[in-house]
């Protein structure tokens, strides 16, 4: 097993605090493990962001085994570094299985202690970008664990990011890694830290492309979404329209309740949701973001597949049901 190439001195000396400014390269995994393309030493200078990954031994969320870090420049160039870390607990076999680390490569790997001291230059400076909390979480149990205080790091979440970015995979695969990894077609080996972490970096980069808005914009709060009120209204029964049941769904020009209002007093009807009472379904625009990769709503797809089954439902859109309204109104002055 290769031993370290740190400049330092051997275990057996004291030495109780690493100096991140002497490193040699870091020693590279064992041999039946890929090294990837990642660099010899700890990435120096300042960075847009840092994507952070870890390996763990075991389900005890403080055995971190390996730290990947993904360093983005200012020309949206990635740099990746990864390092071996001795948990000094368990491997379970289940772990080893995943990411191929086991008990041989850490034994002389320096503990999380001294691994996160190396890093804390580079890391506190930055904005640090996790896909899904575990990373976090993780740091902060290692932290309890080994009885030192918590960095108090910025993060991010890629998953959070990804949502914003791509929501019609919400239901259709999800924004994990791997159905990202095939959707965004990112060239990566899943579960190295190392090449994790430039998996979450390029989920930024493409997130960044795909709404137009840099790194800094992707962590503001976005604003919520507001959802027309469902209205319910009994339709005038002397209208001419009376007996039919009106459903709308989208966006039209005129407010909702104008809507319904102008259908009501045509007699129709207002429902909130499509049965096999409705008559008449108006159409209007759509916001893809909340339609979960479809481009009709549910309602909408309802309706079809009631028109398919025979049923006499009919699909218009809101200018047809301004003229609908009108006819059946002729004196109305708001045709």
């Amino acid at each position: 097993m290769f031993s370290w190439l740190f400049d330092r001195p051997s275990p057996k000396q004291t030495n109780p605090r690493p100096d991140a400014s002497r490193l040699a390269p870091i020693p590279g995994p064992a041999l039946d493990r890929p090294r990837f393309d990642h660099a010899d030493r700890i990435p120096t200078g300042r960075f847009r962001f840092i994507a952070i990954d870890v390996e763990t031994a075991c389900s005890d969320a403080a055995s971190i085994c390996q730290i990947g870090i993904a360093c983005v420049d200012p020309g949206d160039r990635i740099e990746t570094f990864s390092m071996l870390v001795n948990p000094r607990m368990r491997f379970d076999p289940f772990n080893i299985r995943l990411h191929g680390i086991g008990p041989d490569h850490v034994e002389d790997a320096p503990c999380f202690t001294d691994a996160i001291e190396m890093l804390m230059p580079l890391l506190d400076p930055h904005h640090l970008v996790q896909h899904s909390n575990f990373d976090k979480q993780a740091v902060t149990a290692a932290c309890h664990s080994c009885g030192r205080e918590v960095p108090d790091w910025r993060w991010a979440d890629s998953v959070t990011i990804a949502r914003r970015a791509w929501p019609e995979l919400k239901g259709n695969g999800g924004h994990g890694l791997a159905n990202l990894k095939k959707r965004l077609k990112l060239d990566f080996h899943h579960h190295d830290a190392g090449e994790d972490a430039r998996a979450a970096a390029m989920v930024v980069l493409h997130a960044e492309r795909q709404l137009g808005l840099p790194f800094e914009d992707l962590l503001k709060p976005q604003p919520r979404k507001t959802f027309a009120a469902k209205v319910i209204l009994e339709g005038d029964p002397a209208g001419a329209l009376a007996g039919s049941v009106m459903v709308f769904t989208g966006a039209l020009q005129m407010s909702r309740t104008e809507a319904a209002t102008r259908a009501a007093q045509a007699g129709m009807c207002v429902r909130a949701g499509v049965t096999k009472q409705t008559t008449h379904l108006v159409v209007g625009d759509q916001d893809l973001t909340l339609l979960a990769g479809h481009d009709k709503s549910s309602k909408h797809r309802k309706a079809e597949e009631m028109q398919a089954s025979g049923h006499s439902i009919r699909i218009i859109g809101e200018s047809a049901f301004r003229e609908l309204v009108a006819d059946a109104c002729p004196d109305d002055g708001k045709r």
